[in-house]
């Protein structure tokens, strides 16, 4: 007869550094190594109030702010990051939205250091406001 190791117990993280989360979502979870942050958008983390309307590239900056400010609360670092997926309305904010996305991704990962997976899928968000919402997973360690 084996042993098994125990689970790691699975933990929420919250930070006000990003908006509370709202109906029945954590902003992000942590279980052992992983992290996984809920989708995020434009919105203030104070206020919860949508930001730059119209604007998918001041839309975007912030979503990755608040993306941010949750994988650091659960103590991992955009290094750590294996995988974002992005949500945008329309094919049109493409370009836009990668332009920020890359610069962001080029101050926050080491120089040289690996680049994390993506994926962009063009949808309807819940809220009339957001062009684009963004969530994450990373790996500590």
């Amino acid at each position: 007869m084996s042993e098994q190791a125990p689970q790691s117990p699975m933990t929420e993280v919250r930070t006000d550094g990003a908006p509370a989360p709202a109906w029945v979502f954590s902003q992000g979870v942590r279980k052992g190594p992983i992290v996984q942050v809920s989708g995020q958008g434009p919105q203030d983390p104070r206020t919860g109030a949508y930001l730059h309307p119209g604007d998918v590239r001041a839309q975007t900056r912030r979503t990755l702010e608040n993306v941010r400010a949750i994988v650091e609360a659960a103590g991992a670092t955009i290094d750590d990051v294996v995988m974002f997926r992005v949500y945008l309305t329309t094919r049109d904010d493409f370009a836009a939205m990668n332009e920020v996305y890359a610069a962001f991704i080029e101050e926050h990962i080491a120089p040289g250091g690996v680049k994390p997976c993506r994926t962009t899928v063009f949808v309807e968000l819940p809220n009339e406001a957001m062009l684009v919402e963004i969530d994450a997973q990373a790996v500590v360690g």
